[in-house]
């Protein structure tokens, strides 16, 4: 290949007229970087170079490089004056100048770059598995408080982190969840990280308005119709109504009559006869039937036993029925500011609107903020549309996208506004509450819905007056458009406490910046981070289909495949959450040689199997 000085020279010079920027603009950076703790002093210049190098396009410098063999600055985050430097002086070699004989020391070298990561990693989300670089946090259920061998084969399979969601349950529950915990890791000798969420303010639909006392059971069928299981319906006694079963009542004198085998006869809310089958006695207050045929039971529901023509017993109550609004593409739904419960659309006899459809919503200060024109999901994204009218205490929202038979939209689901100004972010009062058990409790506290740097700075007071900063770790939880855009201001100010990370909280943030943009958003807070030698959660939905059904998608093998990107990967409760772990940590396993951060291995070619 034959070398042409001039265009080398003029290369170099570009360089270092992006060197000048970076050296300026450190410069201009003193007071923030003093008020940065000594442990991430290095981190925190680095990230400004990083900043600064990203504010130049460098797509054609980097096609000059790569023409010339040479690295194109693709993997510099971590160490971005060292990678300008090493390229300026083999690019002075090539030409043989006097200038770049000597290689001057960046200050912070690339090696030293990537040990700042392993270090920092470690001090929040502690000890790595052997053979693995990548932790794993794990989500307990609720069931993990009373179940210790669940939380045992989750550390066993490889758990580095607990997490737990002060969104639900209580500090009691909370407790004996890190009980568990901590008498598993001492079972494996090995301690787990106890990692605690603050619920945040979550913007939710508020609650809807019970449907009609009706219950509907029916058996299980195969494809032509026959019975493979039938119904299950369980029969409590009135002085039972706190049952966990979610069981008919009837009067307790009735069914402690029962016996097993005896037939119980009635007519459903459709006038059909249904016959159900004592199946088992559960005890003198709870009694299981089986039924062949769906029923519909309501409240008044009478029922007849086999043991005795006139000992009848009447519905008492049903279970709590969960309700629901059906929203389909063109209708109109009024999200409002009063606690009334929410109801379908209702419609006279010609079919005309009386009322539309409304739901409450949660979050007063939405209504504060909230813009025609903009555009709001519901549910995860379930359901989209734009808001259409505004009002002081309500807004209308035309539904654009749901399914093609409706989809149904319940009570306590998430609503995301992404082009609203929403006056949110910082501690809740139940956060403050909240984080007095935390501090006590655990190792990370996970912030969520963070927003700006005063909403790090709030959280920070709040751990120095607790008497915890710098002893418990920060996980900033990036869900939001303002999380994102602020990052780099929010890690600056993270970075005056001696353990800080991110977590890419992949739900809320796709729907918040846009599905098209999720890729090249989790890949830009993955080098924001690196730069900033952060360790990174990748959270929401990895290995979701095999956790909840036991059948892994071929996508989510691949996003874990992805996972190795980031220092620790977060997986949700579900049924097969132990099958999900130990498919996880085979997955890192067998990358680890192939894959480290964003650089890619080539070991010698294997096959299949």
């Amino acid at each position: 290949m034959k070398i042409k000085p001039d265009k080398i020279e003029n290369l170099i010079k570009e360089i270092d007229d992006i060197i000048d920027r970076i050296t300026q603009e450190e410069a201009m950076c003193q007071n923030q970087l003093s008020a940065v703790c000594t442990t991430y002093r290095r981190s925190a210049r680095n990230l400004i170079h990083y900043h600064t190098l990203r504010s130049v396009d460098l797509r054609d410098i980097q096609k000059k490089l790569g023409n010339l063999g040479l690295s194109r600055l693709a993997r510099s985050e971590q160490h971005v004056m060292a990678s300008l430097m090493n390229t300026k002086f083999v690019l002075g070699r090539l030409i043989s100048t006097v200038e770049t004989d000597k290689l001057k020391k960046p200050g912070l070298s690339i090696k030293k770059g990537e040990k700042l990561l392993n270090q920092h990693t470690k001090s929040l989300l502690g000890y790595r598995s052997k053979g693995r670089r990548v932790r794993i946090m794990v989500t307990l259920p609720s069931e993990a408080a009373n179940d210790l061998k669940l939380v045992l084969a989750l550390a066993s399979s490889g758990m580095n982190c607990a997490r737990i969601n002060c969104a639900h349950d209580e500090p009691e529950v909370w407790k004996k969840m890190i009980d568990n915990v901590q008498r598993a890791g001492k079972k494996i000798k090995r301690k787990i990280t106890i990692c605690m969420d603050l619920a945040g303010p979550k913007i939710r639909t508020g609650p809807i308005a019970q449907g009609p006392p009706v219950m509907r059971y029916a058996p299980d069928r195969d494809a032509f119709g026959r019975v493979i299981n039938p119904a299950v319906i369980p029969l409590i006694d009135s002085e039972s109504l706190d049952n966990e079963l979610r069981g008919v009542v009837v009067s307790g004198e009735w069914l402690r009559k029962l016996n097993e085998g005896d037939k119980i006869v009635f007519k459903d809310t459709r006038d059909r006869q249904r016959e159900l089958i004592v199946s088992k006695r559960l005890d003198e207050h709870v009694v299981y039937t089986h039924c062949g045929n769906t029923c519909y039971i309501g409240k008044g529901t009478v029922m007849h036993s086999s043991h005795s023509d006139e000992n009848a017993a009447t519905v008492i109550k049903l279970p709590s029925i969960p309700s629901w609004l059906l929203l389909m593409e063109g209708d109109i739904l009024t999200v409002h500011a009063s606690a009334e419960p929410g109801e379908s659309a209702s419609y006279d006899a010609n079919g005309k609107i009386i009322r539309k459809a409304h739901i409450p919503c949660t979050y007063p200060s939405v209504f504060e903020s909230v813009k025609t024109g903009e555009y709001i999901f519901f549910d995860d994204g379930k359901i989209s549309g734009k808001v259409t009218e505004v009002t002081k205490e309500s807004f209308d929202v035309m539904i654009h996208n749901a399914k093609t038979k409706g989809t149904k939209l319940r009570a306590d689901k998430g609503i995301n506004l992404p082009d609203t100004n929403l006056k949110q972010g910082g501690l809740t009062a139940k956060d403050h509450t909240d984080l007095v058990f935390i501090a006590e409790h655990a190792d990370v506290v996970n912030y969520s819905f963070v927003n700006s740097p005063a909403d790090v700075e709030d959280l920070i007071t709040e751990l120095d007056r607790l008497g915890v900063l710098g002893k418990l770790g920060i996980i900033l939880k990036i869900e939001t458009k303002k999380g994102y855009d602020n990052l780099i201001d929010m890690l600056m100010t993270g970075m005056k406490t001696k353990h800080v990370g991110v977590m890419i909280a992949r739900g809320d943030l796709a729907i918040e910046t846009g599905w098209e943009n999720i890729g090249r958003i989790q890949k830009e807070i993955l080098t924001i981070c690196s730069a900033a030698h952060v360790p990174v959660v990748w959270a929401t939905q990895v290995l979701e289909n095999l956790a909840k059904t036991g059948i892994p998608s071929r996508a989510e093998i691949t996003d874990t495949v992805n996972s190795l990107k980031a220092e620790c990967v977060m997986l949700n409760k579900g049924r097969f959450i132990n099958q999900a772990m130990q498919l996880l940590d085979k997955i890192l396993r067998n990358m680890e040689d192939y894959q480290h951060k964003n650089v890619e291995f080539f070991p010698e070619m294997k096959k299949s199997m």
